[in-house]
């Protein structure tokens, strides 16, 4: 008898252990902030396991380098938050070039809408005679081309008007980052017959809880928001378009966004950025260069990337989302949708984070 009870004793004893072991390795539930609430679930970073002693020089250069709002999120849930340089929580600005994201996305749900489909000529859409380019080729140009800035349109003007729309090169031969992608807005309003705006924020906006606005910039329309908006659609970004229960997004087509879309600038998706890639070319020239575009972040990153240095970083396997606004880190060289800030962001997080 007595063996018998040591010997239940002792099983009980492992089913405990691996009891305790099974429950410490349960993966935490994604969070998501609830719609119209300030209220956000946080995490410390004693929690993660992250080195609190590197938390202050992150923050230090954050401040060096004129950010206003800096938002980390694990699993959802907020592990920093700072404002800089008299911003606050509440205040707005501007997502310069990192707002393409969200016409890429919500050219995504018109498509899986039947609304459009990205593979045929903007011309269905537009009519033509939307570009000064001979018709054969403006028929070229589809929605996948504005997209993956492959339009072939002249790239010498940014300011997106007819006259400025002439023919460089074939659509799909030649990788251009240009401003002509703003067509795409175009394209969702007639085919949905509404305003873009409306049609993004009833579709995307509204059911994220984002609270931001567009507006009409010199060369085209851009977004605003506060930070915390921002990090609502980076939480989107990091779960492919899934916010809780329901899918906003098609998974199919938002991970073609975060995929090399063209054999020309493998670093670019559907107005993505992506790391990790063998080479990348950057906004305003044809020069390609090797390795990643932040060597310092994890290769598989996905961006939104605007002048001045926004940003959104989309970390899956970490399940991080890092969201910057400011100014530009160097006012010397502002207009760059990619820039050294990256890396040297990067070298700090990871002192932080590992």
């Amino acid at each position: 008898m007595k063996k018998a009870a040591l010997s239940l004793i002792i099983l009980f004893s492992l089913l405990g252990c691996s009891s305790e072991e099974n429950s410490s390795t349960i993966e935490e539930t994604m969070y998501f902030p609830p719609i119209g609430s300030s209220t956000w679930e946080t995490k410390t970073i004693a929690s993660l396991g992250w080195n609190p002693s590197q938390v202050q020089p992150l923050l230090d250069f954050l401040e060096l380098k004129n950010t206003k709002g800096f938002i980390v999120l694990h699993n959802g849930k907020i592990v920093m938050e700072h404002y800089f340089n008299g911003h606050t929580a509440n205040d707005t600005w501007q997502w310069n070039s990192a707002g393409k994201t969200l016409t890429a996305t919500t050219i995504g749900i018109a498509q899986q809408e039947n609304l459009i489909n990205i593979n045929t000529s903007v011309s269905e859409y537009l009519g033509t005679g939307w570009t000064s380019e001979p018709l054969d080729k403006e028929n070229l140009i589809t929605s996948r081309h504005l997209l993956t800035m492959t339009s072939g349109i002249n790239d010498e003007n940014d300011l997106v008007i007819l006259s400025n729309l002439t023919y460089l090169a074939d659509a799909g031969t030649r990788w251009s980052y240009h401003n002509v992608f703003q067509k795409l807005m175009d394209v969702v309003a007639v085919s949905s017959g509404q305003t873009f705006e409306n049609y993004f924020n009833v579709k995307l906006k509204n059911k994220i809880g984002m609270n931001g606005f567009w507006n009409n910039g010199i060369i085209y329309k851009i977004y605003h928001s506060n930070t915390r908006s921002m990090a609502r659609f980076g939480l989107l970004a990091l779960n492919k378009g899934k916010w809780s229960n329901e899918q906003i997004i098609n998974p199919t087509y938002f991970n073609e966004s975060i995929t090399t879309s063209q054999n020309i600038n493998p670093a670019y998706g559907y107005l993505w950025w992506l790391n990790g890639t063998s080479n990348f070319m950057l906004p305003g020239g044809q020069t390609s260069y090797s390795g990643s575009i932040v060597p310092n972040a994890p290769t598989e990153m996905y961006a939104a990337m605007g002048a001045a240095d926004q940003r959104i970083y989309v970390i899956p396997s970490k399940k991080l989302v890092i969201v910057r606004m400011g100014e530009a880190s160097n006012p010397a060289n502002p207009n760059f949708a990619v820039s050294g800030f990256d890396n040297e962001l990067w070298q700090k997080i990871n002192a932080v984070i590992n």
